[in-house]
């Protein structure tokens, strides 16, 4: 054995073949500073072996290297640019040392090879694949870039336009893809993978390949004429510009870092790689998309404990009401493999249900996403019925009736006659309480909330709403059923509202008020979508919810917080409402909806709305618009932490995230506060503070601010 560590080995095997092995203590490989230390090791012991002939790169997991332990940089990446750039070198100085290698390498991937691993594989002079392999560079998505030499190597590899592609989009890419343009020389079954890459390795060592020529342009120049470099970055520019927009830097850093470095050797483009990566992570994108990125792991975690606690496992289901929304949810557990009974009143209903699902599938068949064989699969997973006999076996129903809690009591009261004594019972409610709803069941430990968003289908969140007498193990079979159907499920406890809704309504209502003073909704719907990076404006957003459904919502919210969000005098929503201006349902609320010539959807703002509100317009700042909103939403939040009422600051970011599209690019709620800094929060917070308690802050965020915290590390429940 050449070299033993925690995460790596080498072993001299036959013929002067060296196994250069990854296989970490944990489950999975990834790049740590235990890792690296380890790897500069290796390579000198490589280099001090006479008998080294060629080296091949394994793993012993089942998947290659899933990329670098980003918890890991995070305290690094707060240093200054001037002390960063050298500490990425280092760590891309050892992928330059092992490429540098007097022999050939060749690596043997397995599963996924992402981020470094990828760069890992790149290093190598030959890249042998199984038929599991999934390799791509997704630094993108954490508002970063390549650092150990992807921007350098994939480039000269597979031309400057592949790589920009596979770079700029961040995608994991399936075997035959990456075979297909170059990044793989040959893709092999599994059981193959080793013998394979031995096989390429002897041949290079006994000269019958040229690893020399094969390595050589990854330490030279792009070959590129300078008109081919013009057209090709100029294309990939516009393209970035259009799709990542200014809020999303690291594509557009990304680009240009590889076209400066088009016409420098290795050691020149790896210093702009160093430069460039160093610039990126000191942005408040990337601090907010990796932010994003761990509170998805917290999600994805407590779902897959919740699976593991789970007593009961849902492996039928059935949902009541055969609406939209019930036949998204029917769609969405029958495509992710859980049959479904669809129970309507009426067979009008069950129509609009089974039209609603089959007409999602046809859109993934159009765009060959699935065939005829999954699409026939899905749709007899559902089971439409006017009876409750078909209900009676299920392990868990979704009541998704009309949002009214007289018919949902009346419903979950008959439907729980008619399922079994272990089944659980749960209700699609936007902001009805589930204690309220729970007087209509005997089984009140059986039962809780199961909220999901329009459209379903394309909407990641469920909020999982506990009652006071809902049991542990029914909140894991939920949770973990929510998971199974592809969902990002989030604990919320009972308030009116719960959590995603209860946090909308102080946004809608500084909304409101700044519309009484005379802003113009399209002014600031356009300053809430082109600055602050919502998906909609809060004025197009409305219309789509609905107009009725919003002012029904406020009604809810006034009752449950009758000091902090009471029903705004002459409120424009009510107006609308009053007006039977609905938005996109009727196809008129503050816009007006209709078709152009050609048939394509439109959108104008309409003078009735204008006429509604009878205000003296005033023009307000950028900053005025996103301070009056943003402010009452993220103090809610703050309650909702302080309350429990969800259990943590990354669950508070994904549950905004997953269910109102805020801007990944801010990280969420708290995310964005603490960008901005409590103490500055605060101060902007106080500016508005006669406007009403929705502008007040709370004193733990005062204390917080004081005592120098962090949500993300701090438990600030008051319960």
């Amino acid at each position: 054995m050449l070299f033993q560590g925690k995460s790596l080995s080498a072993e001299l095997l036959d013929n002067g073949i060296v196994e250069f092995k990854f296989d970490a203590e944990g489950s999975v490989n990834k790049f740590d500073q235990e890792t690296f230390k380890e790897y500069r090791e290796i390579v000198a012991a490589i280099n001090n072996c006479s008998e080294a002939k060629g080296v091949l790169v394994t793993s012993g997991k089942s998947s290659f290297i899933v990329g670098a332990d980003i918890t890991e940089f995070l305290d690094m990446f707060k240093k200054p640019e001037d002390e960063l750039v050298p500490w990425i070198k280092a760590g891309s100085d050892v992928f330059d040392s092992f490429e540098d290698l007097n022999m050939p390498t060749v690596a043997a991937i397995n599963g996924f090879a992402l981020g470094g691993g990828c760069e890992m594989t790149l290093a190598c002079d030959y890249r042998i694949a199984d038929s599991t392999c999934s390799i791509g560079l997704p630094e993108v998505k954490l508002g970063l870039m390549p650092g150990f030499g992807g921007t350098v190597r994939l480039p000269r590899i597979i031309g400057a336009d592949n790589a920009v592609e596979w770079m700029s989009t961040g995608k994991a890419h399936k075997p035959e893809q990456a075979l297909a343009v170059g990044v793989l020389d040959a893709v092999v079954a599994p059981e193959g993978l080793r013998e394979a890459a031995l096989k390429t390795l002897q041949q290079a060592i006994d000269g019958k390949l040229d690893w020399r020529a094969k390595r050589q342009p990854k330490l030279e120049p792009l070959k590129l004429s300078p008109t081919e470099s013009v057209m090709t970055f100029t294309t990939c520019k516009g393209m970035i510009a259009a799709k990542a927009g200014k809020h999303y830097p690291a594509p557009m850093v990304t680009v240009s870092t590889i076209e400066a470095a088009a016409g420098l050797d290795r050691a020149g483009a790896m210093a702009l790689e160093n430069q460039g990566f160093a610039k990126l992570a000191k942005t408040d994108a990337a601090t907010a998309q990796i932010g994003l990125f761990l509170a998805d792991q917290v999600v994805k975690g407590k779902a897959k404990k919740a699976g593991k606690l789970a007593t009961k496992s849902v492996d039928r289901a059935a949902v009541l009401g055969a609406g939209i929304m019930g036949g998204g949810i029917a769609y969405q557990s029958a495509y992710k493999g859980t049959p479904i009974v669809m129970k309507d009143i009426n067979n009008q209903a069950l129509d609009l249900g089974l039209t609603t699902a089959a007409g999602i599938l046809s859109k993934l068949a159009d765009r060959g996403r699935i065939n005829a064989k999954k699409m026939a699969g899905v749709l007899n997973n559902i089971t439409p019925t006017l009876s409750y006999d078909s209900v009676k076996d299920v392990d868990i129903v979704v009541e998704a009736v009309v949002e009214n809690p007289k018919v949902k009591a009346a419903v979950l009261a008959e439907v729980e006659s008619h399922v079994s004594e272990d089944a659980i019972v749960t209700s699609n409610t936007s902001t009805i309480s589930i204690d309220l709803l729970a007087q209509s069941v005997k089984r009140k430990d059986k039962f809780c909330g199961m909220h999901f968003f329009n459209p379903v289908h394309k909407m990641p969140l469920v909020e999982v709403i506990r009652g006071s007498e809902t049991s542990d193990e029914t909140v894991a079979a939920v949770v973990a059923y929510a998971a199974k159907m592809g969902k990002s499920p989030i604990v919320v406890n009972d308030c009116p509202g719960f959590y995603i809704n209860r946090v909308l309504f102080p946004y809608f209502a500084g909304f409101s008020q700044l519309l009484l003073e005379g802003a113009d909704f399209v002014a600031v719907d356009k300053v809430m979508e082109k600055q602050f990076g919502w998906p909609m404006g809060p004025a197009y957003l409305l219309d789509v919810v609905g107009i009725d459904t919003a002012d029904h919502c406020t009604g809810v919210m006034s009752e449950g917080f009758p000091t902090r969000m009471a029903k705004i005098t002459n409120d424009p929503v009510s107006a609308l409402y009053q007006a039977d201006r609905l938005g996109q349902k009727n196809g008129g609320g503050f816009f007006d909806y209709g078709k152009d010539k050609r048939g394509k959807p439109t959108k104008v703002a309409a003078q009735a709305a204008y006429d509604l509100f009878q205000v003296e317009q005033k023009e307000f700042t950028a900053d005025e618009i996103i301070a009056r909103l943003m402010i009452p939403m993220v103090n809610e939040v703050i309650r909702c932490l302080e309350e429990g009422v969800v259990d943590s600051a990354a669950e508070a970011d994904m549950g905004l995230i997953y269910g109102l599209g805020f801007p990944p690019f801010r990280g969420g709620p708290i995310r964005y506060l603490e960008t901005l800094g409590l103490d500055n929060f605060i101060a902007m917070a106080d500016k508005y503070a006669h406007l009403g308690e929705i502008y007040q802050v709370t004193d733990g965020l005062r204390t917080m601010a004081a005592s120098g915290q962090s949500y993300f590390t701090t438990d600030v429940k008051q319960a």
